[in-house]
């Protein structure tokens, strides 16, 4: 247990996972926030988990996570398996509007990086309406040329959001704040790949209903069909359970 963030952090097949109460998750972002430094929260899928497993790159970065949160049912049944612990699991989407309710409570602040400049444009216009205390102190595509990344940190270290917000368009992904953390301010990074779309209302996200099942993959298939071949690395995933159960690996 973190005593000054009220963080239980277990492993998992070798990866970090957080327990985070949605009752503490208040106390706990404005406790994070009081730190003299950035802070990487990072939704957590059961493919992130096992790319955490391999990637030279992707590894330490969620090794060094202030939160790993997971967002797949999977990894909340084999935490319960292997573990013997509850952990809570959050829709993405769900978790960012939770997140800026709690910024607003404070007129903090939020900088929106990533998508296209139509969806960025309506996405901040509608957070405007939702949020109308959340300060959005800045904003920019993702689409942007390398020639043009040193201009944009510049510009988010000047406008210091509570929380950097990061989205799909950004050349690494999730891969871009760890590679670019040190050139950030202070205050929470997250990265979550659909949400300025899902914000301008041009993508759905999955039922609570259907996500709660734990099968909101299967939607994801029927846009993207090739997405059924994620089926082997979760019989991977259940294998590598099976193992570390079998043979107490922690």
């Amino acid at each position: 247990m973190d005593a000054e963030t009220n963080l239980e952090r277990i492993t998992l097949l070798k990866t970090p996972l957080d327990i985070v109460d949605p009752e503490q998750l208040e106390d706990t972002v404005y406790r994070l926030l009081k730190e003299d430094k950035g802070q990487d929260v990072i939704l957590l899928s059961l493919l992130d988990l096992l790319r955490a497993r391999s990637n030279y790159e992707y590894r330490p970065f969620v090794q060094r996570a202030t939160m790993v949160i997971p967002i797949s049912k999977s990894l909340v049944k084999g935490a319960r398996f292997l573990k013997k612990k509850k952990v809570y699991r959050y829709m993405p989407f769900d978790f960012v509007i939770t997140l800026l309710s709690i910024l607003e409570k404070r007129e903090l602040s939020v900088y929106l990086l990533g998508g296209r400049m139509r969806s960025l444009k309506r996405a901040e216009k509608n957070l405007r309406q939702t949020f109308p205390r959340l300060r959005i102190v800045g904003r920019y595509v993702g689409n942007f040329k390398h020639q043009e990344e040193a201009t944009i940190l510049q510009a988010i270290r000047k406008a210091a959001p509570s929380l950097l917000l990061v989205g799909k368009g950004i050349k690494g992904g999730e891969r871009w704040i760890a590679r670019n953390g040190g050139s950030l301010n202070k205050g929470l990074r997250l990265w979550c790949s659909d949400l300025f779309e899902v914000f301008a209302e041009r993508k759905r996200r999955p039922s609570r209903k259907v996500f709660e099942r734990g099968f909101e993959w299967i939607g994801f298939c029927f846009h993207k069909p090739w997405r059924i071949f994620r089926i082997f690395p979760f019989f991977y995933y259940k294998f590598l359970i099976l193992m570390y159960k079998l043979f107490n690996l922690g």
